[in-house]
């Protein structure tokens, strides 16, 4: 994955595509990239002759949205929302269904290939993408069939989704770069694989996350609790005590010292 690192190491030059992709290969190491990249190409490739050469923002956003939405039949995955496919590119290609970030990222890829202006914009709960030129802008919602939002619109979303104000966070609504997108990504298919008790790869997204972030407390504390789901205990012993070393005020410090007791006790007798 040196990709997904390397951009994870804020490297911004390497597409968002090829390391998104890269990403996927945590749920499916055998993933060959250039199949999907090839995808996009095609997708990118059938817009463009739609579009023409004419520089027009309200009619390039009204194409995409024919294109991928009503053609290709796009859509959020609001049945199965935690399923770890939704956060894997190649397989949001594949069955044109996932989750808001990911889908975006089908509208960033291809808009990125014409040289139109498309960037993510992570909002609290929800993402979304936006276009904007000198003259036209818009927000547009991948998950809910490219609905186009005002930036009021955004604001109801984000409050209604996770009760945060975006008005006190003008930020929310700031373009981010493929650093923060993957690094959204990767802690959406975290929680995928918590749930789905999936602890082997739920502990490789941590491996990515703690070489990016490596002094991010929580990041340790739930690579320790893969980690002592895979019995891995002295594995484990050392994420949790990196744990309490960069958390050192943490509520559940004693939970978590009773833990580390535990497990001490438990390594003591296989001694």
């Amino acid at each position: 994955m040196q990709l997904l690192r390397a951009v994870l190491q804020n490297d911004e030059e390497i597409t968002l595509d090829r390391a998104a992709l890269e990403l996927a290969q945590i749920e499916k190491p055998v993933l060959d990239p250039s199949t999907y990249l090839n995808t996009l190409d095609a997708m990118a490739a059938e817009l463009a002759s739609r579009a023409g050469s004419t520089p027009d923002g309200r009619k390039f956003v009204r194409l995409l949205n024919q294109h991928l939405v009503d053609e290709l039949g796009f859509k959020g995955n609001e049945e199965d929302y935690d399923d770890p496919r939704n956060s894997c590119l190649d397989q949001v290609l594949e069955r044109r269904t996932g989750i808001p970030i990911t889908l975006s990222v089908v509208y960033i890829e291809v808009a990125r290939r014409l040289g139109w202006p498309v960037q993510g914009i992570g909002l609290p709960g929800h993402f979304v993408v936006q276009y904007e030129d000198s003259s036209y802008s818009t927000f547009i919602d991948p998950f809910h069939s490219g609905k186009l939002l005002t930036r009021e619109d955004c604001r109801e979303l984000a409050r209604r989704v996770t009760g945060v104000d975006i008005l006190q966070e003008p930020e929310a609504l700031a373009p981010v770069g493929t650093r923060y997108i993957l690094v959204r990504m990767l802690n959406n298919l975290r929680s995928s694989y918590f749930k789905s008790k999936s602890y082997s790869k739920a502990a490789s997204v941590m491996d990515l996350l703690i070489e990016a972030f490596p002094e991010q407390a929580d990041y340790y504390k739930a690579r320790g609790v893969a980690r002592l789901q895979l019995r891995s205990f002295g594995d484990a012993k050392r994420d949790l005590e990196l744990y309490l070393k960069y958390s050192p005020e943490a509520e559940d410090r004693a939970e978590v010292t009773r833990q580390l007791e535990a497990i001490h006790r438990w390594l003591g007798r296989l001694n």
